[in-house]
């Protein structure tokens, strides 16, 4: 039984240009009374431009219930990012009925399940049901993705992404996770495209779920969301090639803000960072910084002992206050240990 307490997450996945933004605006438009929440998992101009979404804003979905992550792919950054946006949208002031989550192309939908059991959020969300998009054309065809290129450059714009898993091996897991499967484009693949693709599909599924053909997104929200699948609590029917595997679990991750007075040299911060990586293993370092005498905040992002900023905005009314989130594996968090380098 569905606990009605909770509010329903749809996760879609699919391949780069597989449709999914067309079936998120096809939802925005048609939500049967629903007010949504959308989360996009961007890579700028090589993944999906959010921009596009909010462009179609309304009462029902306002921009603001519309958010983008740019920091990789999600399925690997749940702890750094995931977590906190999925609990910023619970806490709007007009709480979202149903919130939609848009993977990038590359991301394996079950890690991102498993984060639905984080203590934060566990007894808040229920994944409604996961829909996987495939191309009809491309899967006739005997390809994974409708455009190979266009994948392999986003898995190549995306610094953090820690899998390097064959197409075909995230196509199937895209599959394998999903409680239907809409084959995209049908009009393009003909009948006796859609019918093979059909079967191509039916061949990779480990249980049998609708395989249903659309055209330019559109299928009734009905058909798709209330499904009250609980995809969290059956992991097991979902197979994926990484099951057994560490590099996608993320629980053991861990994150601390710290507080740091101005900084005159945005250089010497940059070799503590790249110190900090080294001795402590911390993975990443992000956040804005005060620097003495400039009226713009510093961006900081660093991965490893990379290690980019850049003046992005002033300040304005926002206090000088410059903080940097440190996130490392649990083991690897030591306060006081990195207070004492980023501090000098």
């Amino acid at each position: 039984m569905t606990d009605l307490t909770k509010t329903p997450v749809t996760v879609i996945t699919g391949f780069l240009g597989a449709g999914k933004t067309t079936l998120i605006r096809q939802l925005m438009q048609n939500p049967q009374g629903k007010r949504l929440a959308i989360l996009v998992n961007e890579f700028g101009t090589v993944g999906v431009d959010g921009d596009i979404l909010k462009s179609c804003a309304d009462e029902n979905c306002p921009a603001g219930n519309i958010v983008e992550l740019a920091n990789g792919c999600i399925c690997c950054t749940v702890a750094e990012d995931f977590i906190p946006t999925i609990e910023a949208l619970m806490a709007l002031e007009e709480r979202p009925d149903h919130i939609l989550i848009e993977t990038s192309g590359l991301a394996l939908p079950k890690p991102l399940l498993k984060a639905f059991d984080w203590p934060a959020i566990r007894s808040r969300i229920t994944v409604d049901g996961v829909i996987a998009l495939a191309d009809a054309e491309a899967v006739a065809a005997g390809r994974f993705a409708p455009d190979p290129a266009a994948v392999e450059a986003q898995r190549l714009a995306d610094e953090e992404l820690d899998h390097e898993t064959p197409l075909s091996e995230v196509f199937e897991d895209q599959i394998a996770c999903a409680d239907i499967v809409l084959l995209t484009k049908a009009d393009l693949a003909g009948e006796a495209g859609v019918i093979a693709a059909k079967a191509a599909i039916e061949a990779e599924l480990p249980r049998r779920v609708p395989i249903l053909a659309v055209t330019e997104g559109a299928v009734d929200a009905r058909v798709i969301l209330g499904l009250n699948a609980a995809a969290e609590d059956n992991l097991a029917a979902r197979p994926s090639h990484h099951d057994g595997h560490d590099d996608h679990e993320h629980e053991d991750f861990d994150s601390i803000v710290i507080a740091l007075p101005e900084v005159a040299d945005p250089a010497d911060l940059t070799a503590r960072i790249q110190r900090l990586a080294r001795e402590q293993d911390i993975l990443r370092v992000k956040g804005h910084v005060a620097v003495t005498g400039r009226p713009m905040r510093l961006l900081v992002q660093a991965v490893g002992e990379r290690v980019r900023h850049q003046f992005d905005r002033p300040w304005g009314d926002q206090p000088r206050a410059s903080q940097l989130v440190v996130i490392a594996e649990h083991d690897h968090i030591d306060p006081e240990a990195i207070r004492a380098v980023l501090a000098g």
